[in-house]
């Protein structure tokens, strides 16, 4: 078998049947699998699997069990020649795969591959490629700096060398996974993909970014970014620390101070309410269930030009796909305050993600 793909879920059912209907488009034509490993969610996302995704392999844990160890869990099983690890809330293009693949089957010393990031509107997210976190280029992001902590010198369509990968996508063979011990489990949530990316740079391996296929991540759904975030995320960059750099007392005061006050001195971001005018419906032809669910007329039309703002576009699978959609929401004109919800094909629901920072919208329709 080629590929495996691996899909922690937790609590995140109408995300995880978009996302799993683009992973099964996008390996269609491939020797591949999808396993999904639950953390004991309580939204039926279990039974969602069961019913419709009968050939995806899932694994029921009894216990959130974290980032990592769930992760370890699904890979335990995987028979691909390569693995994917891919976030819940995300959406991949139908060549997403193929495009990887054939990348990676050309390069020497092969680490991690990772791919162009967008949110919910089109925002390019740039922790798609990053340096190493060093202490110094850490607090200058801190201090709002961000030039050292992210891979700059490559633009975001090019191909090449990075650091750090996200741990929403990271595509490698299950060989070199296992070599480096897979996720470190120290980590409960934030900081394993920046050590396995670290791991995978000591061991001799070059990482990748590859900018010429671009994938959604609605990124505040999985991890809600609470008043808890910052601890969480904070702490995992202790564990790093420690497990990675030189130790001496002055060295530690150093960064435990800093990071205790970067966590005191960081401000909950706050989402406001959207205004909706008008939703737009890219199909062939309007749905009335959706149309009474969202108590308006729909408008259709075949394209996003001339769209006023605080327009709602409605993206159907039925006609259009995923990679047509992610083109659509990518290429979107940034001035317009344009949103998305996404049609999956044979779904009753629309869904999508405003910004970064809140939990995406569901609407469920009959």
């Amino acid at each position: 078998m080629k590929l495996s793909v691996i899909i922690l879920n937790y609590n995140v059912r109408y995300f995880l049947e978009l996302c799993l209907k683009s992973v099964e488009t996008a390996i269609a034509t491939m020797d591949a699998e999808i396993i999904v490993v639950d953390n004991n969610s309580e939204d039926g996302s279990c039974n969602m699997v069961k019913e419709l995704f009968p050939n995806v392999v899932l694994i029921e844990n009894k216990d959130n069990l974290g980032f990592s160890k769930g992760n370890n869990i699904g890979v335990s099983l995987a028979r691909g020649e390569y693995l994917c690890i891919l976030n819940p809330d995300t959406v991949v293009a139908e060549d997403t795969f193929l495009q990887l693949l054939s990348f990676s089957e050309r390069q020497e010393n092969l680490g991690i591959v990772g791919c162009k990031l967008i949110n919910g509107i089109g925002d390019f997210l740039p922790e798609s490629k990053r340096n190493v976190p060093y202490v110094k280029t850490s607090f200058k992001k801190i201090l709002g700096n961000s030039q050292g902590y992210y891979s700059n010198h490559l633009n975001r369509k090019d191909i090449g060398k990075v650091d750090i990968l996200v741990g929403a996508f990271m595509f490698m063979k299950k060989a070199l996974y296992e070599t480096i011990g897979g996720f470190d489990e120290d980590y409960f949530m934030y900081g394993e993909d920046i050590d396995l990316s670290y791991k995978v740079l000591k061991a001799g391996y070059h990482n990748y970014y590859y900018g010429a296929t671009t994938i959604i991540h609605f990124k505040g759904e999985s991890t809600l970014k609470d008043k808890y975030y910052a601890r969480r995320f904070y702490g995992a960059m202790q564990i790093f620390y420690k497990k990675h750099f030189k130790k001496n007392v002055c060295f530690n005061v150093f960064v435990w101070s800093g990071i205790r006050l970067a966590y005191l001195a960081r401000k909950v971001p706050i989402s406001k309410p959207k205004k909706v005018s008008d939703y737009v419906f890219i199909s062939d032809k309007v749905n009335k269930n959706l149309e009474a669910a969202l108590s308006t007329k729909l408008i259709l039309q075949k394209d996003l030009n001339n769209l006023e703002n605080n327009s709602e576009v409605i993206l159907d699978n039925t006609v259009l796909s995923y990679k047509e959609i992610i083109s659509m929401i990518e290429n979107n004109k940034k001035d317009r305050l344009i949103t998305f919800k996404i049609l999956p094909k044979n779904s009753n629901f629309i869904l999508g993600s405003d910004n970064a920072i809140s939990r995406g919208e569901v609407v469920v329709f009959e």
